[in-house]
């Protein structure tokens, strides 16, 4: 995407004004403790981009995302970088330069681009403020909506009553959702049918287009839930390399979602203040702004104990894990204990049969509990569903119960 026309808050300095700033970008990284290596290789890069812009760019420009794939093919071919590497300094740059003001650039002509990321903007605005939807969930709706923006702004005005209809959100909708799951195609219709009623009461369009979206139906209950047995969640614990920092880390990450069944965004959400050592309980921020207490095992006190003494470091994030390699702060989200488990799933030789990696140890939890008598209002309270229709999946896993109200199969000739 061209930034050479994005509005003032979004400029990237010309090059004229780029030398000014990149040792400030270096200081930056220095904050957020990257290695002095790590640091080397990038003022290299950097460096022999400015004096690219020089040669390239004589007189004052604004420059573009695409002159960064430019560099990065001509520095890829010409020294002994690698072109991931040089493609990632250049973008961090670009983005962090983008947050100063002091790079603000006048708009001439708003693109399609930019008018899409404004309206990207102004609905994700819509869903925390008017919606109040938390950041998990913005973060599932915001791809679907963005996708369906980058295909519609090709070659349209933004502002023109045509770039949206109901036969281009239905072809959407179809061509996405082929080849997906039907949770896939279900959250896909929910981001759409939000999107059309943010367009419709902001102004953007005349008629509400949110009933166009055809509904994906999903049975209630058609799955019977993927878990782990008892001997393979303790096998992928026992896999944990505890004598290392990123051990220590990440078993104490798997023991919270194996003990106490916790979600992979509220592991990442956990905050030092959360932890109630005296009291032995933590308190866990979930699904719809839920705020509830769990006790503290041993087993996950101790674990949680030894990294944070030994291995979390000081770091102005607040939340309980952190990044291990630079730049210091929180985790990216679910998906990265969802890649934890992962990881920890492959050591153990363990093979996936699920896409939530991290949601086969809840369902291990809850299947346990009920195998071991554990009624459905025990296992609502601990996984901390709102209605126990909720918790009614995991009575599939409980085979003795079954077979109690099983028939016998019948054979010709009973009577």
């Amino acid at each position: 995407m061209s930034v050479d026309t994005h509005p003032p808050a979004a400029g990237v300095p010309t090059a004229h004004t780029f030398d000014e700033f990149v040792e400030r970008y270096l200081n930056y990284l220095r904050s957020v403790d990257y290695a002095p290596s790590t640091l080397r290789k990038k003022r290299r890069v950097i460096a022999a981009f400015a004096q690219w812009i020089r040669s390239e760019k004589p007189v004052m420009t604004v420059l573009k995302d695409q002159d960064i794939e430019v560099f990065s093919s001509c520095l890829y071919r010409a020294g002994p970088y690698r072109l991931s590497f040089v493609r990632r300094t250049l973008t961090h740059l670009f983005r962090y330069l983008r947050t100063q003001t002091e790079f603000a650039t006048p708009t001439i002509s708003a693109n399609v681009d930019s008018r899409a990321d404004e309206l990207l903007r102004a609905y994700t605005q819509f869903l925390r403020s008017d919606r109040g939807l938390t950041e998990c969930s913005v973060r599932v709706y915001s791809p679907f909506v963005r996708a369906f923006l980058s295909e519609r702004a090709v070659g349209i005005n933004v502002d023109a009553a045509d770039w949206f209809s109901a036969a281009a959100i239905r072809s959407f909708l179809l061509d996405h959702a082929r080849n997906h799951s039907s949770e896939y195609s279900r959250l896909l219709a929910i981001a759409l049918r939000s999107f059309c009623r943010f367009l419709f009461i902001h102004g953007h369009i005349e008629r509400d287009l949110s009933v166009c979206v055809p509904t994906v139906r999903r049975w209630r209950h058609a799955e019977i839930p993927a878990f782990l047995t008892p001997e393979q969640v303790e096998r992928m614990l026992a896999t944990t390399d505890r004598p290392t920092s990123s051990g220590r880390r990440n078993r104490a990450i798997l023991l919270l979602l194996a003990r106490l069944g916790l979600r992979p965004g509220e592991v990442a959400a956990l905050e030092l203040d959360d932890l109630h050592w005296r009291t032995g309980e933590i308190t866990i921020h979930g699904k719809g702004r839920a705020v509830q207490c769990l006790p503290l095992l041993p087993d996950v006190g101790e674990a949680l104990a030894a990294y944070l003494r030994e291995d979390r470091g000081i770091c102005r994030s607040r939340r309980v894990f952190l990044r291990e390699k630079a730049p210091c702060g929180e985790l990216a989200g679910p998906g990265a204990i969802g890649q934890i488990v992962c990881q920890a799933l492959a050591r153990a030789g363990i093979e996936r049969t699920s896409r939530g990696a991290a949601h086969l140890l809840r369902h291990s939890l809850a299947t346990q509990m009920i195998r071991h008598g554990a009624s459905l209002s025990q296992i609502a309270e601990v996984l901390r569903h709102r209605t126990e229709n909720t918790t009614a999946i995991y009575t599939k896993v409980s085979c003795e119960a079954l077979r109690a109200v099983a028939k016998p199969w019948p054979v010709p000739g009973d009577m």
